[in-house]
């Protein structure tokens, strides 16, 4: 009875966990206007509710990074905050760029068989910290499910959704790493927090 009683204990926390950061990321949203102030930035109407977890109000508008995935597919990659509690959360918005509807690869996952298991993800993303030389992968929970966006398969022509993923965080001296998801090409992105 008591490990059942632990085990509801710890998926509530990891619940919660995840609801934090999500309702954190959400409230540091740059929301509506971005359309008015970039018109030529084909990606700046997906923001309108995305997450942007910045800490400092008032800062650009621009990316950390912009990667151009197969299909079609945009990842661009607006905050990376690093959180008291040890692990860096990535928020974004993943969107089909292209003029037909994009089936999301599966490589997206990754390879790991715990991670597969689990469904369509962005759990093959990982980061890397050249100055401590070491590579964090997705957070997973205890019943090894990851700690990023899941379950969407397709994206219609023009859609854009917004994604989140959360790994362990690297020294407090490091405060560039480099983001890697299959299929994109990498990219170094700044740490905030």
């Amino acid at each position: 009875m008591s490990m059942r009683w632990t085990a509801r204990t710890r998926r509530g926390m990891v619940a919660l966990t995840l609801a934090a950061g999500l309702a954190l990321g959400s409230a540091g949203c740059g929301g509506g206007g971005d359309d008015d102030k970039k018109p030529e930035q084909s990606t700046s109407a997906s923001k309108g509710g995305g997450s942007h977890a910045s800490p400092q109000e008032g800062q650009s508008d621009e990316p950390l990074a912009e990667l151009k995935g197969p299909s079609g597919l945009i990842l661009r990659i607006s905050s990376a905050v690093r959180d008291s509690g040890g692990f860096i959360t990535v928020s974004g918005a993943l969107k089909n760029d292209s003029g037909t509807e994009a089936v999301i690869p599966s490589a997206l996952s990754g390879n790991e068989t715990e991670i597969i298991n689990n469904g369509l993800s962005l759990g093959g993303a990982t980061l890397v910290d050249s100055q401590s030389k070491k590579r964090y992968y997705v957070l997973r929970d205890t019943e090894g499910r990851p700690l990023t966006t899941t379950g969407f398969s397709t994206l219609k022509a023009g859609e854009s959704i917004d994604v989140f993923l959360q790994f362990p965080s690297p020294p407090t001296t490091s405060a560039d790493v480099t983001f890697q998801l299959p299929l994109f090409p990498s990219a170094v992105i700044k740490i905030s927090g």
